[in-house]
This record gives structure tokens, sequence and C-alpha cells, in this order.
């Protein structure tokens, strides 16, 4: 869940994570630093549940009744599986606040996390059914507030490139196992935790304790990790280093949790999705006495959570043009004006739904 409220500016924090074929990046004030340390090929998926919830270890468990898995190393009090270059890890514990699952893998094991999957609920008042993917982070946080649902305040880990092509693969096998019209495949915005330094994503089946529970929910998600990761022998879906065709990637700001605006975008082939910043998480105040004020006279950690969504898309996304679509219709016309000025004098190109093939 996200926060809502008006804070000041705050000064970016660093923000260190791992990419395929580039090691640990560090991100401080907007500038990106590489280190290289491993090929792409030897680095590995992490795969994570929790046993505490249902929506969890449910898609896990069907996961692991497909062929190719043999248990594991140990890591710390954790349980693990190997199948191929993917590692599935159990733990009992919350799914957004067991943080540097990535880190603490490489230092037991040696492996080098390329990425990180996280299977989980989703809890939403509406109660709709949903299979959902996201992004995770809560860049707009404050130093001093405390997150309400894991991460660090002013942090978001990379968003995994699967993001967009996962969602259409997941749209597809939930409308081939009769999961639609009831379950709603959708994005939700970046948001909550835990903490991890490599690209990650959530994968949650939605929305009360039922659906949780429900086998043919479970069974969709994990037919998405197993043919998404290219285990059933096809190729894998979303590899960004795979892709030889320079499509677009979306950087989401505005709107609901859910998206509303962007969805019809990133459900066309070829679209990639980065960051996904709902309105709530860009929380912005007028510092004087008019509405009518350009950027500078806006306060709020929203330019702190474009900047933070910027750069960890862009190098999650290396060579990829990113451009910024805007839910305009959520903002008031001195908040559109405001982050649009923000958006040119950072260099950060704006697409329309027609400019993104």
């Amino acid at each position: 869940m996200a926060v809502i409220g008006f804070q000041q500016l705050i000064r970016i924090p660093t923000v260190a994570f791992r990419l395929p074929r580039a090691g640990t990046i560090s991100i401080r004030g907007g500038g990106v630093r590489p280190h290289f340390v491993r090929s792409y090929r030897d680095m590995v998926t992490l795969v994570v549940s929790t046993t505490t919830d249902p929506a969890s270890i449910g898609p896990a468990s069907a996961l692991l009744a497909m062929p190719g898995w043999h248990p594991g190393p140990p890591v710390q009090d954790m349980t693990s599986f190997v199948n191929g270059g993917v590692r599935l890890l159990k733990h009992d514990k919350s799914i957004v606040r067991e943080d540097h699952l990535d880190n603490r893998w490489e230092e037991a094991t040696g492996e080098v996390v390329k990425e990180v999957i996280f299977l989980s609920k989703h809890a939403a008042a509406s109660k709709r059914p949903a299979l959902t993917v996201h992004p995770i982070g809560v860049p707009h946080l404050c130093e001093n507030e405390v997150p309400p649902a894991g991460g660090k305040p002013g942090w978001a880990a990379p968003p995994n490139p699967r993001i967009g092509p996962w969602l259409r693969l997941l749209e597809a096998i939930a409308k081939s196992h009769n999961l639609t019209p009831e379950f709603e495949v959708t994005l939700e915005v970046t948001h909550h935790g835990p903490e991890t330094n490599s690209p990650s994503m959530f994968v949650e089946i939605g929305s009360t304790e039922d659906y949780w529970k429900r086998q043919d929910a479970a069974q969709a998600i994990a037919l998405l990790v197993w043919e998404g990761l290219g285990l059933d022998g096809g190729a894998a879906v979303g590899d960004w280093n795979r892709n030889n065709v320079q499509n677009k990637i979306l950087l989401g700001i505005g709107g609901g949790h859910y998206a509303q605006r962007h969805m019809p975008v990133a459900l066309k082939d070829g679209v990639w999705v980065g960051h996904l910043l709902a309105g709530h998480s860009l929380p912005m105040e007028v510092l004087g006495q008019s509405e009518q004020a350009d950027a500078e006279a806006v306060g709020g950690t929203w330019r702190e959570a474009i900047r933070v969504a910027f750069e960890t898309t862009k190098a999650a996304f290396p060579g990829g043009e990113i451009l910024a679509h805007l839910d305009r219709k959520s903002f008031k016309g001195w908040q559109r004006n405001a982050i649009t000025g923000f958006l040119e004098a950072q260099s950060i190109k704006i697409g329309h739904a027609s400019d993104f093939s």
C-alpha cells in the first residue's frame, strides 16, 4: 500500500542494484556507475515464496510439481530448489519485509542473482479476483517515514524487464484456462518492499482468501513462471538482453493503483514496462500563493520519485528508449505543468499512446 501525503523535498539516496552484464550499479543524484562483475549467462533467476501466504506457496508448489527440480542449498533458515538457471527460495516470513535476498543468496552460494520474482497475494477493498504484476519501491517517501509495507524511503528496485511481456503472457494463460473474465489481469503501480538490489517484480493473486487459495489461479501463475523463464524448453519471455528490436519502454506517471490509463499501452505487443508512479506517489504542494506556479515553486517529493523511477528504469533497460506516459486527466493543470516542465528539464521524453509500438 502506498502512503498519501505532502512532504518537503529530500535528497536522493544512494540506490545500489545489480543488473545482467553490468554487475552492481550505483545511483547518486542521477549518476549511474556500472561495475562489471559477471556475464549474463553466469547469473541466476531467484523466485521467492513464503509459506505464510496461500497465494505464494500455492503457485510455488504447483511450479515445483513440474519436471526438473531438485533440492538446492540451504540459505540461512530457508529452503531452496534448483531447475537449470532458476532458483526457488521458500521462507516463512512476510514477503514484503525479507530484505536483500539477492545479496544473501550470493553470499551463501556464490551465485549472482540477475533478477528476483516474488509470488504473493493481493488484497483490495473491492475483493475483486485479480492476477497482477508490478514493480516495487517507495521512492516518494521521506527518510524519516516508515514504509507501511517494507522497502526503504526513497528507494525503488530496478523494474524487472519481464513485467510488460509477462502481463501479456499472463492474460493469454488466464484466458486459455477460463479464468477470465472472472479474474481481471492487470498491472499495479510501483509500491511496497522488500528491499532488493536486482531487477524485481511481484506476481500476485487477489483479492480475498478464497481466491488466494484457488488452485486454478495458482496453476496459472506457475505456468507463467514456467513458460516465462523458458523452463518448458521454449524461449524465455521478456528477456531484454536478447531483445534485438529497439522497442519503447513505458514510464507511467499518474493515475490510480491499477494504472488504468497505462494498461492499454502496456498490452501492446513489443512494449516494455518500467516503473509506474500513481498520483498518490507524487506528493505535490504549492509553496506560494498561486497555483499557477512553475515547477520550482511546487514542493513535495514528486521530483525525487520521478528521478529515482527514471534512473532505475533506464539502468534496467540498457540502450532502450524510455518514454514518460502521463495520465493527464488525473492531474490538475498546475500539477501537469509542473511535471511536464520537470521532465523536459531532465531530458526525459514524453510519449503518447501512439508513440509506443
